[in-house]
């Protein structure tokens, strides 16, 4: 994309945030703490929350809720369900609803609400079979009991996963879930949503206890520099994710407190293996030629961490411990190319082969910073090695799809590696083989049976030790393999106007909006 482009990609963003902002300013700055106004990034064009990964938009802006929750250290820890055991077989899990607990709309959460709501998960979205299978469910008064298929070490974790938060199924007839938002258990209700803005109403059956404002309201504000004004202006009190190039003029204002954590995502390119990219040699020569280094350090002012590993190093996966085959080595990329046959015959600058030129499609969205500024870079380094680059930048709502059919030579993603406690599902999601359809996430083509065979290890493995070492073996195979070019890791952050307290980003990244953000006390 050129530079005319961007500029007026982000003046019409700007405009669109400041027309969606206009008659609001203020918010906590001018007073009012009735109100509360939070800038994020919105992915989502329904509040559906089975379709697509929209669940996470519903438990960020304080409506939904799951049997587990994530805290500090990404334990997973009692919340719907006050207490779970797992029985002796290892395969029978019975988890305790909390009593007095209802929803939104008065009705109360029962074992059997839980179970139905489980059900549905299920029976919309294929991802959930992901996590684990069941062979029963059944519910009595307060207790849920789950049996599950084969052993799942991890499975308070999993159903801490926004997909299975617990919505009111029997209210899907009376109310529209993708429109109106559905019916849960946090302290926030939908009063309206268009994707370009959010509003939430105090839950007056909450149980959690006092739910501080009247109001939430959420304009979604893509344009990282758009998202740093409104709340330098006070149009917002808080703003999610605040782009590298803004942060210090934050961090020394004494208006505003950040609260930055390294991360538990990684920015990678998903590489197709049915295409080009097939041949591994120049799936290293690609990785070997993209100084990701520099990419961090210069180009996202230390706000990343150099990438090479699946795993960030905020995790303890043996991160120092593991070998990058395919660091930084423009000259070994060359040569790779070369052996594979990639050579520039007619001296255009681009290798090419049989006839054809060494071009390749870099799918990327925007919402995020530094996903363009990733795929640029990337198409400049490439390009001293003979390889074209061509940038496609698509809406977010396309990526997943796009992602499991395979339409794309690189993909660029922003992924939690951590989103049940570890990075199990994570790794076998894009990783292990998909067989038939089984695995959709994995729609690159790649597959190594070495691979598999420790994924079904670690499926069924309890012992944390155990675990780990698995982990760490998968890793250094993926990175054999070139499996994917992991760019970096980035650090996580809310900014937000001193007139509040309670505002703090957790890794898991999916508790955004909760009852701890009150008005501060002057």
């Amino acid at each position: 994309m050129g530079k005319k482009k961007r500029w007026l990609t982000a003046l019409l963003t700007g405009c669109m945030a400041a027309a969606l902002l206009t008659g609001c300013g203020g918010g906590q700055s001018a007073g009012d703490k009735t109100t509360l106004k939070v800038g994020v990034t919105n992915f989502a064009d329904t509040l559906e929350p089975t379709e697509n990964y929209f669940s996470w938009v519903v438990m960020r802006y304080g409506m939904g809720e799951t049997l587990v929750k994530f805290d500090e250290k990404m334990n997973a820890t009692p919340w719907l369900a006050e207490s779970w055991k797992i029985a002796d077989d290892k395969l029978t899990w019975t988890f305790k609803i909390r009593d007095n607990v209802k929803f939104s709309n008065g009705k109360p959460l029962t074992a059997e609400a839980v179970k139905a709501s489980l059900e549905r998960s299920f029976a919309k979205n294929k991802r959930a079979e992901t996590f684990f299978k069941y062979t029963e469910m059944k519910a009595d008064g307060q207790t849920l009991t789950i049996k599950t298929e084969k052993p799942s070490p991890s499975m308070p974790g999993f159903l801490a996963d926004p997909l299975f938060l617990i919505v009111d199924v029997s209210s899907e007839g009376e109310r529209d879930f993708a429109k109106q938002g559905p019916i849960c258990t946090g302290p926030y209700v939908c009063e309206s949503f268009v994707k370009e803005k959010a509003v939430m109403k105090k839950n007056p059956n909450y149980w959690g206890g006092d739910v501080p404002f009247e109001t939430v309201e959420i304009p979604s504000i893509d344009d990282p520099n758009t998202r740093a004004m409104a709340l330098q202006s006070g149009d917002v009190d808080m703003a999610v994710n605040i782009g590298a190039g803004d942060m210090d003029t934050f961090r020394n204002n004494n208006s505003f407190t950040v609260d930055e954590i390294s991360s538990l995502r990684v920015v990678l390119a998903r590489l197709n293996m049915k295409g080009i990219l097939g041949d591994p040699k120049v799936r290293a020569a690609l990785i070997s030629g993209c100084d990701r280094e520099t990419y961090s350090k210069v180009l996202l002012k230390n706000t990343f961490l150099p990438g090479s590993a699946p795993i960030p190093p905020s995790m303890d996966y043996g991160f120092d411990s593991l070998k990058d085959p395919n660091a930084y080595n423009p000259e070994r990329a060359a040569q790779l190319l070369d052996e594979a046959g990639w050579k520039d015959t007619d001296g255009d600058g681009i290798r090419d082969k049989d006839g054809k030129p060494l071009k390749l499609n870099f799918v990327v969205y925007n919402s995020r910073a530094e996903l363009p500024l990733y795929a640029e870079a990337v198409q400049s380094d490439l390009k001293k090695i003979g390889i074209d680059i061509n940038i496609q930048t698509v809406d977010y709502n396309l990526i997943d799809q796009m992602g499991i059919n395979g339409q794309y030579d690189l993909l660029i993603s922003n992924i939690t590696t951590a989103n049940t406690g570890d990075p199990e599902m994570f790794l076998s999601w894009y990783w292990k083989t998909n067989v038939n359809g089984n695995n959709p996430q994995n729609g690159s083509g790649y597959s190594n049976p070495e691979v598999d065979a420790k994924f079904d290890q670690l499926a069924v493995e309890f012992d944390q030790a155990k675990r780990k070492q698995l982990i760490i073996e998968i890793q250094q195979l993926l990175m054999n393999d070139g499996a994917g070019l992991f760019l970096g890791y980035p650090q996580t952050n809310i900014v937000y106007n001193k007139a509040l307290t309670g505002v703090k980003m957790l890794p898991s990244d999916y508790y955004w909006i909760t009852t701890d953000i009150r008005p501060a006390n002057k």
